[in-house]
């Protein structure tokens, strides 16, 4: 067999590897690559306005498909504009591949013109990273990268790509089959462990489920949910783990935390079992750590034996895959009477429910139960970008199914849902796509809807537009006497600044205001009828709140309530 160029290499690993899409952004030092990957027709190559976008676009796709998302970049600036992306991509263990061009092999380290270390920047923001710098080995590289981000716990994995590694030329030979002797994830659960959990149920009045995103990531939701049915245990989940057990059932208690409903918060202090199941007990979520669930003895199930009693001493760790030890467990619960816990729950839940002001003024909260009520019975996917707008999403929607909930959860990056959005809708065609925004975060990536319009790509971007950054001023209006330091964006609510509006328009997109809460649904509606995307402009209250609320620091059941 005759020798190809290492960019022809790349190319036809990334189809061994069955990519069919690739977001990113040309440059000079990619040019040999990307000449090549124009001629390969199973690939769909999306160009993003911005490297940022790019990587948050494969984010949104691996999360809402669950396969491997791949982005890229040119050297220097390319390459650490998908830095953000690559590190929220980290933070909530999302597989995607970035790739970044870099200048000759023989120039790395002479501050060679859009020269950067992208293996030193990456190196604690990434799964792995690899500077390939023999053609030779870019085709192990590539099955190692796709290995090791979509396996044990996910995770984004980089491959450095000087321009000459490119143009060099070897043999190609996709290895079919992978072992890395450094590299071997734990799946199965410890069968004494797994044991001892089931004995822990049983002598257990008052148990408590706290699932996580690492549930969604295994594919466990069936297996979860099957769990808590069979062993007739309260649910709740963190904000990563939303759409893991469907929110409709009676057992289910919403999200916990820091904006967690007041009953699952509740629960936690007030349980003497709690089984974490692919979760990190996270700052968000513990609030106070020496006053977190007091009466518990704690269970965790978790494929990273480094998140085991990180945060919070564990009784009964288990290194595994949630979905193989779920799996294993399910063949030992028998279903057990808890009504008294059951009916105490069900108390918290009449007396504490998720609540606010229901009168004729236009209210965020409102705003998502419409396009809850208006998409229920539909294929629906909702992304949000980060602030106010998130936790109004994650409280007043109903998850259903796993994959159906896409958001920046431990970095919490602005900017994140209208890429992200895009990567999901290119990932489920078939699906409706909400990003619910805010009109800070919304601009922090807007340029995107260029490339949503030319691809009509029919996201619906649904702007929550309180004329401020919302989290942040609700925190000064809290604890520092309303003083707004330079989180109002605009001080006239009637003089647009931006006119999203015409900057939809602008971009060839179509664009509602809606500034009265009787127009809500039928924007809602006329959004669904547009074949692309759609920029909804919800002028709603400036001051409205997000509660309940733990301040930083206290015990999760120290919360403070609200109706604004």
């Amino acid at each position: 067999m005759a020798k190809i160029t290492g960019s022809e290499i790349f190319i036809k690993s990334l189809c061994e590897e069955k990519v069919k899409h690739i977001f990113g952004y040309p440059g000079g030092v990619l040019l040999p690559l990307f000449d090549k990957l124009y001629d390969e027709k199973s690939i769909t190559f999306h160009l993003t306005r911005h490297e940022q976008g790019a990587a948050h676009a494969a984010d949104g796709y691996a999360r809402a498909t669950g396969e491997v998302g791949v982005c890229i970049a040119t050297s220097g600036p390319g390459a650490t504009n998908l830095v953000t992306g690559i590190a929220t991509a980290h933070m909530d263990s999302i597989p995607i591949v970035a790739v970044t061009g870099q200048v000759k092999s023989t120039l790395i380290g002479n501050d060679a013109f859009q020269e950067a270390d992208m293996v030193g920047i990456t190196r604690p923001i990434t799964k792995h990273n690899y500077l390939v710098k023999d053609v030779r080995d870019l085709a192990q590289t590539v099955k190692e990268a796709f290995h090791i981000a979509s396996t044990g716990r996910p995770g984004p994995v980089l491959i450095d790509l000087p321009v000459d590694v490119q143009l060099a030329e070897a043999d190609f030979k996709y290895p079919k089959t992978i072992d890395m002797k450094s590299y071997k994830p734990t799946y199965e659960g410890h069968a004494g462990q797994i044991k001892k959990i089931v004995k822990a149920i049983e002598k257990s009045e008052k148990p408590l489920i706290y699932a996580g995103g690492g549930v969604i990531l295994s594919d466990a939701s069936g297996e979860l949910t099957a769990f808590a049915k069979k062993a007739n245990i309260p649910i709740t989940t963190t904000m990563m783990g939303l759409g893991a057990f469907p929110q409709n059932n009676k057992l289910d208690l919403g999200m916990l935390g820091m904006h967690g409903t007041a009953y699952a918060n509740l629960a936690v202090q007030e349980a003497d079992l709690i089984i974490a199941i692919g979760a990190r007990f996270d700052d968000r979520v513990t609030g106070r750590l020496d006053t977190f669930a007091p009466n518990a003895k704690i269970v965790h199930v978790d494929i990273d034996p480094s998140s085991v009693s990180k945060n919070v001493n564990v009784d009964i760790p288990v290194i595994g895959d949630a979905k193989v030890v779920l799996k294993e467990l399910n063949k030992h619960i028998k279903k057990r009477d808890y009504s008294k816990w059951h009916n105490t729950i069900k108390k918290w839940k009449k007396e504490l429910p998720l609540t606010y002001k229901n009168d004729n003024k236009l209210r965020p909260q409102y705003v998502v139960e419409e396009i809850n009520n208006l998409t229920k019975d539909e294929n629906v996917i909702i992304a949000t970008e980060v602030g106010q707008n998130q936790m109004w999403a994650a409280q007043y929607y109903t998850y259903t199914k796993p994959r159906t909930w896409i958001s920046s959860g431990g970095l919490g990056t602005m900017g994140y849902g209208f890429p992200a959005a895009i990567g999901a809708q290119i990932g489920k065609p078939d699906a409706i796509v909400f990003d619910i925004a805010g009109d800070g975060s919304i601009q922090m990536n807007i340029q995107e809807l260029a490339m949503a319009v030319i691809e009509k790509i029919p996201v619906k971007i649904a702007i929550l537009n309180n004329g401020c950054l919302g989290m942040v001023r609700q925190w000064q209006e809290l604890f520092y006497n309303r003083r707004y330091a330079f989180t109002t964006l605009a001080e006239d609510r009637t003089n647009y600044h931006p006119d999203f509006v015409k900057l939809a328009e602008s971009y060839g997109a179509k664009g509602i205001r809606v500034t009265e809460k009787e127009d809500v649904k039928e924007a809602i509606k006329a959004s669904l009828k547009e074949k692309g995307p759609v920029i909804i402009d919800f002028i709603v209250e400036r001051e409205e709140n997000v509660f309940p609320m733990v301040p930083a620091g206290e015990s999760i059941d120290r919360m403070m309530h609200g109706l604004a």
